[in-house]
């Protein structure tokens, strides 16, 4: 009688918590798919803009800095071990935001062009990205819950932006397939500051900042 009741009381009890872990799966987001931890995938390029209230650390707040540079004003830098974008102003000074980068094995350097702009752009993800991820809906209208945000600047000859974010948490992290990503006022600001054409310079995960270099990024 005593092993009966044992066993009946295991049993109760494997039940309800197998029952309370399906009602807590249940009762999360059911569209916040692209936060979910899937095997292999660290994909957070997508939140409920009404759940994520992060604010950024102090240093990845948008502000003008001391940046001597040999570029021309006008310049996109994107320092990106340090996950900061910089705009060269001139005069020894250039807006510095936070953004976020690339993940691990995702991360790339070189010299680009501002293609073109938009505002609250459609998402289509790419064949690679559906290849890797293929959860991802086909496509997404611009709005709140895209994730590229308010805007986007496309890098020419790329499949990368310069795009906003519903996901704040995310900066100053790498996290995304390569693209940078920046808060909707950040990436709006930086935006009304650039023209199609404009220089951008993705700097190596290698790269270091050293004091008194000529132009301030190598």
């Amino acid at each position: 009688m005593t092993n009966n009741l044992s066993l009946k009381t295991v049993a109760a009890i494997a039940t309800l918590v197998a029952a309370t872990a399906i009602s807590t799966t249940a009762s999360a987001n059911p569209f916040d798919f692209f936060n979910a931890n899937r095997e292999g995938v660290q994909a957070t390029a997508y939140a409920n803009p009404n759940e994520d209230t992060t604010e950024l650390r102090a240093d990845l707040r948008r502000q003008v800095v001391n940046y001597p540079s040999n570029e021309a004003p006008g310049t996109i830098i994107v320092d990106t071990p340090n996950t900061y974008l910089y705009f060269v102003m001139g005069g020894g000074k250039a807006m510095r935001y936070g953004i976020g980068v690339g993940r691990e094995g995702f991360t790339w350097s070189g010299v680009k062009t501002v293609e073109r702009k938009a505002e609250w752009p459609d998402w289509t993800p790419p064949p690679e990205m559906i290849q890797r991820q293929p959860y991802l809906p086909r496509f997404v209208a611009g709005g709140p819950t895209n994730p590229l945000g308010a805007r986007a600047m496309y890098l020419s000859g790329s499949v990368y932006r310069i795009h906003g974010t519903n996901a704040p948490s995310t900066i100053g992290g790498r996290v995304s397939s390569g693209c940078i990503r920046m808060v909707n006022d950040d990436v709006t600001d930086l935006y009304n500051r650039v023209h199609v054409g404009s220089k951008v310079i993705v700097l190596p995960m290698t790269s270091e900042r050293r004091a008194g270099s000529p132009n301030g990024i190598y």
